[in-house]
């Protein structure tokens, strides 16, 4: 690396470092309400906006593979799109990924919900709140119902799925060669958290519980929302990762649960049954295959 390069990449970082924490204001704020404040000086400065994707037309894609992932929040790794789970003692800019969805797709800037990961059926809040809420009315209740009297509010049980309870997402991306830039690039195209169903969730066998996707987002449609919140750094706090670039970066760890194919997309464990072993080296053989065709490329 040459002394001007050395000088630009030095620049960048100081100058990336410095638009974070002036945008945390921690240090000049005069009052508690100051922090996290941003001028308008600051924010015209600063042009954060999420790093566009380049155009691909059709005829350069050499070759393409759309594949299903599940991003399981118990690894370390993946911790990032997990926590805050409880939020009563952290800043409010401190939030999960699964926070973050659900306060934009309340406060509709998140507009567009879907039912599967093919994107095809469009739900609004109201059409998955069964999947979110379970109502239950406790026997005292029902007795109070029996004797024709109204139904108190301290008879009612209401369950909400938290981001506690989020287990994994899943996500759609398409890895594709572009024979223009002649490399293999990854684009997701959709995110879906995933929960034991509320109806069973607080059944006592966590084990043995089926897991559902709550949602699928178009991830071009949240972009917006994804960069403006932040997720936790742990080795420098002053620059935290926004969720857009954590995802889109593939900053996690994922394993391929399902692949486009000829049998309909079928299900790894559909044709590997009984055995998560021989489900994660079919995984690892997928991937594989992926990448050996850009290594392939350059085989002569």
């Amino acid at each position: 690396m040459n002394l001007k390069s050395f000088l630009l990449t030095v620049t960048t970082v100081f100058t990336v470092s410095g638009v974070f924490a002036q945008a945390a204001n921690i240090l000049n704020a005069k009052s508690p309400e100051e922090i996290g404040v941003r001028t308008a000086a600051q924010k015209e400065v600063d042009n954060d906006k999420p790093l566009e994707y380049g155009y691909v037309d059709d005829r350069d894609i050499l070759f393409s593979k759309m594949t299903w992932e599940k991003i399981v929040l118990d690894e370390r790794a993946n911790f990032p799109l997990y926590y805050p789970i409880d939020t009563n003692n952290i800043g409010r800019n401190r939030r999960s990924l699964y926070d973050v969805l659900m306060k934009n797709i309340k406060n509709g800037k998140i507009k567009n919900l879907y039912d599967d990961s093919y994107l095809t059926t469009k739900r609004t809040l109201k059409d998955i709140e069964a999947s979110l809420v379970k109502v239950d009315t406790t026997e005292y209740g029902i007795e109070q119902l029996n004797a024709g009297e109204q139904l108190s509010a301290e008879f009612i049980n209401r369950r909400d799925i938290t981001a506690a309870d989020i287990r994994e997402y899943h996500i759609k991306g398409l890895w594709y060669f572009d024979k223009r830039q002649a490399e293999m690039k990854y684009r997701l195209l959709a995110i879906a958290p995933v929960a034991p169903d509320v109806n069973f969730i607080d059944s006592g066998d966590d084990g043995q519980q089926d897991l559902v996707p709550l949602f699928w987002v178009f991830l071009p449609d949240a972009r917006e929302v994804l960069h403006e919140a932040k997720s936790f750094n742990n080795e420098n706090s002053s620059i935290p990762f926004s969720f857009d670039h954590i995802l889109n970066s593939r900053r996690f760890h994922g394993y391929i649960y399902k692949e486009e194919n000829v049998q309909g997309d079928r299900k790894i464990s559909e044709y590997v049954t009984q055995n998560s072993l021989m489900q994660l080296l079919e995984s690892d053989r997928i991937k594989d295959k992926i990448r050996d065709f850009e290594l392939d490329m350059w085989t002569y």
